[in-house]
């Protein structure tokens, strides 16, 4: 009976037989008529859209908009192909899908009750005894949960474009916030944009650098020297961090259950604290130290600096130390947060249309990158591209990349300052004459000195220690923070300086002439300043703690925009896959209010007890 009131569904891909796979025409849509309901649906919601920018955008706003030609067919154009599409496949599929569930369950369910010779009670009797694993339909249930899921996800990434879209459409330009929005956005450490070296009036690039802390990734990342000891203390420490909250949770429900008042943000942090002498202890060399309750000291002593790789002349299978090192390997601790923070960034540039024909994944050093194309050279690739690097940093990383950052701010201010003293000798060799200001008063000097400084008894000018260098305000003793955390803004500032005052002095110099000192000198700035440049354009290291670092450098057409509005959706799905966001304890400190636990707010027509 089930098979011919339910019609199978062919097992072939077809976009409008009714019922195969991937098509648009269902048959448990019972001959409805998709088109007018689509059209319907699309006007509907056009028509709120206007309705709701008419009323909130001025007049003038309004007129320049086109609400009534360019707007509404955009929004309209935007609904019928994303909208219409997803939904009505995606639905035409799982409707089939729930067809086909159906149906075979029917089957089953008519063979067993035609080949038993039972009585129904005792059917439903050895039902009930099967328990939860046995007689049920948990794989159908979680056959249509994962497909609604999916249709969920489907619908939600869809209306993420169609806000962002439409926030384009009313911004009339991008900007930072259109990459990273939300929780998310306090990780941006850099986002910079600038007009393209070849294509300046029509092309744009973009770099944009994300740091994501340690505490917030949701899957921990440790590179691949880490020693095992370290992996096995820090799953002891979490697991310690967890009982201590387990029973900060139950201090506190017993608390409210009494009627007591609730602890202060203070006060949980220091019971959390309190409650740390009860489970550890910085007795290193007691075995009986509670340090050691879930794992012995000797194991400890045995995996004392063992780290990824075992030298193959000294590895024994039978020994303790390799079983340990196993035990880790298989559980894949070190390597399971790099590796899927790489497949989440991957898997979402596949999904989302942003294909790559290069990636380089180093895995040991725990750093990823991914281009767009494989040529290298600017000058051969087109105007929209992309380029992805991913990398973990740790604190001793972290220190050796600002000490080449020092290093390298120094060389430039070292270069720039040589070039200056260069022009500053060829300069005043090349004047014949009073040429300025300086000339004029070491021409005065002999009679400033008889006429004003003898007579007032000052030292002369020359004499006086100069703090300013006429280039840049004199600079602030470094406190400990600007130590730690060096900018370098005020030696980049001066560099700049430097840079404008000997492009000035050249043409000041040597005007319409061009002899071979002037390009000599020309050619070297130039080079210094694009160096300059493109290393101002890098992120500053001090700027960065230890944790997942991402960088992506986007060129796109300024009046196209298509690799900038896919990255940002890249990007935003990314940091929902790896990072927890900010979390503040003081909202996440609350497990119960005591108003839902109130005994006056439960309310009942049985009789009171006496």
């Amino acid at each position: 009976m089930a098979n011919i009131d339910i019609p199978k569904s062919p097992n072939v891909f077809h976009p409008e037989k009714p019922s195969a796979v991937g098509s648009r025409n269902s048959l448990a849509q019972e001959h409805r008529d998709q088109q007018s309901e689509v059209n319907q649906l699309l006007e509907e919601e056009t028509n709120k859209i206007i309705h709701h920018l008419t009323a909130k955008l001025p007049k003038d706003v309004l007129e320049r908009l086109d609400i009534m030609g360019g707007l509404k067919e955009k929004l309209y154009n935007y609904f019928n192909q994303n909208f219409q599409n997803m939904f009505n496949r995606y639905m035409a599929t799982t409707e089939d899908e729930m067809v086909k569930k159906i149906r075979n369950y029917m089957d089953k369910e008519e063979t067993k009750v035609l080949t038993r010779y039972t009585p129904k009670e005792i059917a439903d009797l050895l039902d009930a005894v099967g328990g939860a694993d046995k007689f049920n339909v948990g794989e159908i249930e979680k056959s249509v949960i994962n497909m609604y899921g999916h249709l969920q996800g489907h619908i939600q990434q869809g209306i993420n474009e169609l806000e962002a879209d439409t926030n384009n459409v009313l911004r009339q330009k991008t900007d930072t916030g259109a990459f990273i929005r939300g929780e998310n956005a306090y990780s941006i450490v850099k986002c910079a944009f600038k007009d393209n070296l070849i294509k300046p009036k029509t092309v744009v690039d973009v770099k944009l650098s994300v740091n994501i802390l340690d505490a917030e990734l949701i899957s921990p990342i440790y590179h691949y020297q880490v020693t095992i000891e370290y992996l096995i203390k820090e799953l002891i420490s979490k697991h310690l961090t967890d009982i201590i909250d387990n029973e900060i949770e139950r201090i506190k429900d017993d608390r409210i259950n009494k009627g007591l008042e609730e602890f202060a943000d203070s006060e949980i942090l220091f019971a959390r604290v309190g409650k740390v002498e009860s489970l550890t202890d910085d007795e290193t060399d007691n075995p009986k130290s509670k340090r050691y309750n879930e794992v012995a000291r000797a194991l400890f002593d045995r995996i004392s600096g063992l780290r990824a790789e075992i030298d193959p002349a000294e590895f024994d299978q039978m020994n303790v130390r390799e079983n340990l090192k196993k035990i880790i390997d298989i559980e894949n601790i070190r390597a399971r947060g790099f590796n899927t923070a790489v497949n989440t960034l991957t898997s979402i540039l596949d999904t989302s249309r942003m294909g790559y024909q290069y990636i380089e994944n180093f895995k040991n050093a725990r750093k990823v990158h991914i281009w767009e194309y494989e040529d290298a050279d600017i000058d051969n690739l087109p105007d929209e591209r992309y380029q992805v690097h991913m990398q973990y940093f740790d604190s001793a990383q972290l220190i050796e990349e600002r000490k080449a950052y020092d290093v390298q701010v120094k060389s430039f201010e070292t270069e720039v300052r040589h070039l200056w003293e260069v022009l500053n000798v060829i300069y005043e060799d090349s004047k014949r004459a009073i040429t300025d200001f300086n000339d004029l008063a070491k021409k005065e000097k002999l009679r400033i000195q008889k006429l004003i400084k003898s007579k007032n008894g000052e030292p002369l000018y020359e004499d006086i220690a100069k703090a300013w260098d006429e280039i840049t305000f004199v600079r602030p003793l470094e406190t400990e923070v600007e130590k730690l955390n060096r900018t370098h803004a005020f030696e980049k500032e001066q560099i700049r300086q430097l840079i404008i005052m000997m492009k000035e002095k050249l043409a000041a110099m040597y005007d319409y002439q061009y002899p071979i000192e002037r390009r000599v000198m020309e050619d070297r700035l130039n080079f210094l300043i694009k160096e300059f440049f493109r290393f101002d354009y890098m992120i500053n290291p001090y700027h960065v703690l230890p944790g997942l670092f991402l960088e992506v450098d986007i060129t796109s057409i300024r009046r196209k925009q298509s690799t900038l509005n896919a990255m940002a959706n890249v990007l935003n799905e990314f940091l929902s896959g790896v990072s927890k966001g900010f979390q503040d304890a003081a909202f996440a400190s609350f497990s119960r209010r005591r108003s839902t636990v109130r005994e006056d707010l439960t309310q009942s027509f049985a009789a009171a007890d006496n």
